[in-house]
């Protein structure tokens, strides 16, 4: 990159970190977080270490510690309400580090900085600054995406350990772990990831360790992994006999290339800071939703037409006699059909799985969604020089002023909460006895 590059770039980082530590100072806590908190501070203030995690509504509690440990690991070091979320922003930090080193080796300097704003400062992003489990799924997202893309070419025992440790992860913090599997066992299938199986062994076995303290509580609390009363009429494969399931997760995948935000982020500003004048509130409001879903609308298009030329590019692929032929795959087509394989296990899963997913349900599969949008710029990136600075100069301009305003008015966020002030005044007043019951209790969202 050259200097101005290099300018953009840092700058960015910076501003998208700033940013998150914005999103997480004036966060609303809920009853996610409030589950996370429980766990954590039992751990770290009581000496209990939940083995289980979050509550979900179709399948019981989350199996493993890792939750608790992410939570009250940071507080055992830094007794505050801040440290586990830095933990969690050093995470997200830590994602976005790991896909642009696949970033710069396959589209060079401007691919960088467009991903820089794809990604890093894109408010999907940066509205998951929030202590709750879904959060953490970017990180696992880009070990999974990093590891495979070093084993495109040859088997390596450390990436192939990495690869099974962030669907380990994933599956110790949300039932969205399944995407990750599909997608492996995708890329296996078609020889576009060379495995190491002692790699694979020594991961299998660090995660069955890892449940063993989990394996033990169900036997003793069979509850745990069970799904509530109120779902009882749901099964495995539920949402492959209904279409709307599948249609709805398909149109996320769209979505999140795109900026037709969560309408927690969009519906939920109310502009009551502009004063008590009612009108002057109700025109920014309407002002604010047509300028981000015209905004949203023309960023779909793109995604579309960038979602229509990876399919282009890998359809010559797909066929079954080229599943013995993987010499034929460029870095280019290889990328190309990770997103095909990350839209067949979004099919897979939302046929198989007994709920309607909602936003945060695919939030490992959003990262993917980017990658169209890359492949499909490649070929101007380098032609469109002075006119491409300026249009990401434009995009940087939009995504900070919506991020600006989600972060101080949003249904999440607001200018008048204090995260740690919260924190606080709940842990204050929770017994062990309340940890435990909170950390057994679900809790449910709408978009």
């Amino acid at each position: 990159m050259n200097k101005k590059e290099t300018s953009f770039y840092l700058a960015a980082l910076v501003i998208g970190f700033a940013l998150s530590c914005l999103y997480a100072a004036q966060q609303i806590l809920t009853g996610d977080q409030l589950q996370m908190i429980a766990k954590g501070y039992l751990g770290a203030h009581h000496g209990v270490w939940l083995s289980y995690g979050n509550a979900a509504s179709a399948m019981g509690n989350v199996p493993g510690s890792l939750s608790a440990w992410l939570v009250g690991g940071p507080l055992l070091l830094w007794d505050s309400p801040y440290a586990p979320m830095l933990l969690l922003l050093v995470l997200k930090l830590i994602s976005f580090l790991l896909f642009d080193d696949v970033i710069r080796r396959e589209f060079g300097p401007r691919g960088r900085l467009l991903f820089m704003v794809l990604y890093w400062l894109n408010p999907w992003f940066l509205y998951e600054s929030i202590l709750y489990n879904p959060a953490y799924l970017f990180f696992a997202a880009a070990l999974h995406f990093w590891s495979a893309y070093r084993m495109r070419a040859q088997p390596s025992f450390i990436c192939s350990l990495l690869h099974v440790v962030s669907i380990g992860f994933a599956m110790q913090l949300h039932y969205s772990w399944p995407l990750l599997a599909v997608i492996s066992g995708c890329l296996f299938w078609r020889k576009l990831m060379r495995l190491n199986g002692w790699g694979v062994m020594a991961g299998v076995l660090l995660l069955a360790a890892s449940l063993i303290p989990y394996l033990h509580e169900v036997f003793n609390q069979p509850q745990l992994a069970r799904a509530d009363a109120d779902t009882s009429d749901r099964y495995i494969g539920w949402g492959l006999l209904h279409v709307y399931p599948l249609l709805k997760s398909l149109i996320y995948w769209l979505r999140y290339g795109s900026w037709i935000f969560s309408t927690k982020l969009i519906n939920g500003t109310t502009f009551d800071w502009l004063g008590s004048a009612v009108w002057l509130q109700q025109t920014a409001v309407w002002i604010w939703r047509c300028v981000v879903y015209l905004a949203g609308a023309g960023s779909l298009v793109l995604t579309l037409l960038a979602n229509r030329y990876v399919w282009r590019l890998v359809r010559p692929h797909l066929s079954w006699r080229w599943a013995s032929q993987p010499s034929a795959v460029t870095s280019q087509v290889w990328l190309g059909l990770y997103v095909a394989s990350a839209v067949v296990a979004i099919l897979v899963c939302a046929a198989l799985a007994p709920i309607v997913f909602s936003y945060w349900h695919l939030m490992l599969v959003f990262p993917f969604a980017l990658l169209p949008l890359m492949l499909f710029s490649h070929t101007w990136l380098e032609r469109a020089a002075p006119q491409f600075m300026r249009y990401l100069a434009a995009a940087s301009i939009f995504c900070l002023l919506v991020n600006l305003v989600a972060a101080n008015d949003s249904r999440k966020f607001s200018y008048q909460a204090d995260y740690a002030a919260q924190t606080q005044a709940w842990v204050s007043s929770m017994t062990p006895q309340d940890a435990r019951s909170r950390a057994l209790t679900q809790s449910s969202e709408g978009e």
